[in-house]
């Protein structure tokens, strides 16, 4: 008789439950037991603090006790976090369900910020995008003027605008 074989999932899994192992082991090894503090930090720190600063590490005495959570910052925001400390102990406590953190300790870097975390700590603002030239929307509109399905219309029309637009923009780059 073959062996039994493992029978697999069907369809996808989510990625918290394939990255979740990887996650927990790099997120132990810097000392943080519970990986929801890096994972949360813009809501367990409210979004001004984790604008301008983020965690790095956390270290435990030997009790287990009283660790220090240590923070990331620059230099002009290190006066502002350190005078909302006590409340944002608090808010990790929370997080950890029992008084973890009793100490927290900023650490400043310059604005190109260290080899592991850089200063930069909000992505930058997307910029939006630039809207098509008239005549190549006309262009388009012109093509896909014998289509009669509503929908599809303008789908293709989207499709030649951008399709025109490219082809604009390249041709620009060689003359």
């Amino acid at each position: 008789m073959p062996p039994k074989t493992e029978r697999r999932m069907r369809g996808f899994q989510p990625a918290a439950s394939l990255l979740g192992p990887q996650i927990r082991k790099v997120g132990e090894a810097r000392g943080f037991a519970v990986s929801r503090l890096l994972t949360h930090w813009a809501e367990i720190a409210g979004p001004d603090i984790a604008a301008c600063a983020r965690p790095v590490k956390i270290g435990y005495t030997k009790g287990g006790f009283g660790a220090t959570l240590t923070l990331l910052t620059t230099g002009p925001a290190a006066p502002v976090v350190q005078m909302q400390l006590p409340r944002l102990r608090d808010k990790v406590n929370a997080c950890y369900g029992y008084n973890a953190i009793s100490r927290i300790t900023i650490t400043q870097t310059a604005p190109t910020g260290f080899a592991e975390g850089q200063a930069q700590f909000t992505p930058a603002p997307k910029v939006p995008p630039k809207a098509p030239d008239a005549r190549v929307v006309a262009t388009a509109q012109a093509v896909t003027g014998g289509v009669t399905d509503e929908s599809l219309r303008a789908a293709l029309e989207r499709l030649a605008t951008n399709v025109l637009s490219k082809h604009k923009r390249t041709q620009g780059k060689t003359r």
